[in-house]
C-alpha cells in the first residue's frame, strides 16, 4: 500500500502545464478583452480631442474678458482643425456664469461590441473661463 501511494505521488509531481481546455478559455477570456480595448480606443481618442478644444479655449481666453461669441466662434473652429465626431460644436455649452463663462462638453457615445451588446460611455469636460 505505501508503495501505491509512492507512485501517486511520483506521477502527480511530474504533472505541470495547462490542459488544452483551459488554454482556449484563458485566450478567449485575454481576447475578449482586447477586443473591448480595441472597440473603446476610438471613442477615448475622439474624448480627448474634445478635451483638448475645450482646454484650449479656456486658455486662449482666460482673463481677456471675450465675449461668448468668440469663445463660440473659437470651439467651432478648433473642432474643425481637430475633426471631432459624436459632438458638434453647438452642442457644447457656453453659459455665463459669476466673473465669466462655464464651457461644458457634455455627451455619450455608444459603441457596438459583440452582436446586441453595446458599451456606452458618457463624457462630461467643464473648464472656466475669467473675465
Amino acid at each position: 500500500m505505501s508503495l501505491n501511494y509512492l507512485e501517486k505521488w511520483r506521477c502527480r509531481s511530474r504533472q505541470a502545464g495547462m490542459t488544452t481546455l483551459g488554454l482556449v478559455i484563458l485566450v478567449a477570456f485575454v481576447g475578449l478583452f482586447a477586443f473591448a480595448g480595441i472597440r473603446l480606443t476610438p471613442v477615448y481618442l475622439n474624448y480627448l480631442k474634445v478635451a483638448s478644444v475645450v482646454e484650449g479655449v479656456g486658455k486662449e481666453f482666460d482673463g481677456t474678458g471675450a465675449g461668448r461669441a468668440q469663445i463660440r466662434s473659437s470651439i467651432s473652429r478648433r473642432f474643425d482643425i481637430e475633426s471631432v465626431g459624436e459632438i458638434e460644436a453647438k452642442d457644447v455649452k457656453v453659459t455665463p456664469v459669476q466673473g465669466g463663462f462655464e464651457v461644458v462638453a457634455t455627451y455619450s457615445h455608444k459603441a457596438p461590441f459583440i452582436a446586441n451588446v453595446s458599451f456606452m460611455v458618457d463624457f462630461d469636460k467643464r473648464t472656466l473661463i475669467r473675465r
